[in-house]
């Protein structure tokens, strides 16, 4: 997901801020009494009516405090005090939370890359425990295609898995083996057991049709016990 994306579900509501950015608000070089100061505003909406004595009575601190705060968090680009036309040309100041959202967009892509570095990685490792040996440049290529398309992790662990259990250390076969999975549908570990266990009942089903032919050929009425 995009940064503007995440812009768009934090506004939305969808997200629970104050969990996350509680452990993580420090790396906005705030101290506590800003990060509530900042909750505070963020429960007023993105777009709220900027009175600092309402803030002052609600938190029951201070203006002056309050104002340091609005200094502070102004100057780091967390919130931006801007005036705003209204109807017949009135014009109201608004406190807006755009950096706010946007801080928190940038860190939580930020975030997402180091889990799939983290993820890649570790493909990259099995593969070369399981091969004994260094990948070589196109090996990694394949290996990060199959990522950089989203394939299920677990997916391709279940390949490198099916490969060594068939004796097999070459990646163009775990390449063909998602390559078939992929044409008959197979998305998940779950899939790749199911699919297992059909064919296992084929096998059963078509040994049990197996009929002896010395028996089917076998004429019964010529048979003599002379």
């Amino acid at each position: 997901m995009k940064s503007a994306q995440f812009m768009d579900v934090f506004k939305q509501g969808n997200l629970v801020i104050p969990l996350y950015f509680l452990g993580q608000y420090k790396k906005f070089k705030i101290t506590l009494e800003e990060f509530i100061f900042l909750m505070y505003l963020y429960q007023l909406g993105d777009k709220s009516l900027f009175n600092p004595s309402k803030y002052a009575k609600d938190l029951n601190i201070d203006s002056n405090k309050v104002m340091e705060y609005i200094g502070t968090l102004t100057d780091k680009k967390l919130i931006q005090v801007e005036v705003v036309k209204k109807e017949k040309d009135l014009m109201e100041e608004v406190v807006l939370l755009d950096g706010l959202y946007r801080k928190f967009s940038l860190l939580m892509v930020e975030d997402t890359n180091e889990r799939n570095a983290s993820h890649q990685s570790n493909i990259f490792e099995l593969v070369e425990k399981e091969f004994g040996r260094t990948l070589s440049p196109i090996e990694y290529e394949i290996i990060k295609a199959w990522l950089d398309n989203d394939m299920d992790e677990d997916l391709i662990k279940e390949a490198i898995k099916e490969a060594t259990y068939n004796g097999v250390s070459n990646l163009r076969y775990i390449d063909k083996i998602l390559y078939e999975w992929g044409k008959a549908g197979i998305k998940t570990v779950k899939d790749v057991e199911n699919n297992r266990k059909k064919r296992a009942q084929r096998r059963e089903e078509e040994a049990d049709s197996n009929i002896d032919l010395d028996i089917v050929d076998w004429d019964w009425f010529d048979d003599d016990d002379e």
